[in-house]
């Protein structure tokens, strides 16, 4: 589904990322480890559009995507849940949901029927849906994240760093939803600092390391992988 290959990425003169190429098979959940700085956000918002690789090719269903705005990208089927939540505070959560269906505006019934979809993972937020985003819980605002990523019905979903700032419990049921998204047949690609939570999900994994992929491998591998343990998994 989608194949990066040789990709790199700058910030004026520093390069964050270095000859990245990997792939994601359509139907998995891939998983992307590394620690503060290693590049992970840049990869995701390089794949997005908001960031325009130097080098390399980005395609996503045979189609070479680097270049193209990002609102053209989310149309193609990618929809990106940033790192820090990145939410309209001020708005009510169903406008929030609302703005996440933005190109499927021409379609009201599409729309109600993504916005139940996203209820029925996150009852909270049907509860919810008339309170101001910015008022939520860390946990909640996280949710409203991934609902708002779902409601333009992607193929493919970028998640940035989900389990960030929440509470233990919170993050065990955020990752339960992720683990349905991806069996109702949502693609994933997981960028997250818990290894242990990430691996526990992952069909494979990639370790990223200052912009580099220093180690791959399905999740069995990697979680018997000493580096892995001794870096990412405290063991």
């Amino acid at each position: 589904m989608l194949k990066l290959q040789d990709v790199e990425t700058y910030y004026g003169t520093a390069q964050a990322l270095k000859g990245i190429s990997l792939e994601v098979e359509e139907g998995r959940l891939i998983a992307i480890l590394g620690a503060n700085g290693a590049g992970k956000t840049t990869l995701l918002r390089t794949i997005s559009g908001l960031n325009e690789p130097k080098r390399g090719t980005i395609e996503f269903e045979g189609r070479r995507i680097n270049g193209l705005n990002p609102d053209d990208i989310v149309k193609l089927g990618i929809s990106h849940c940033p790192e820090g939540r990145k939410l309209f505070p001020q708005m009510t959560v169903y406008k929030n949901l609302l703005l996440g269906a933005y190109i499927r505006r021409g379609d009201p019934k599409e729309i109600k029927e993504m916005m139940e979809g996203v209820f029925d993972l996150f009852p909270i937020l049907k509860e919810r849906q008339q309170q101001l985003a910015g008022t939520l819980s860390g946990g909640e605002q996280q949710m409203l994240v991934i609902g708002r990523g779902l409601m333009s019905k992607p193929k493919l979903l970028l998640l940035d760093e989900p389990s960030l700032g929440i509470a233990p419990l919170v993050v065990a049921r955020i990752f339960e939803v992720i683990r349905d998204i991806n069996q109702r047949g949502t693609t994933i690609l997981l960028v997250e600092q818990n290894a242990s939570i990430a691996l526990s999900i992952a069909d494979y994994g990639y370790v990223l390391e200052t912009g580099e992929i220093i180690l791959s491998g399905d999740t069995r591998q990697l979680l018997s992988d000493e580096k892995v343990k001794e870096a990412y998994l405290g063991l």
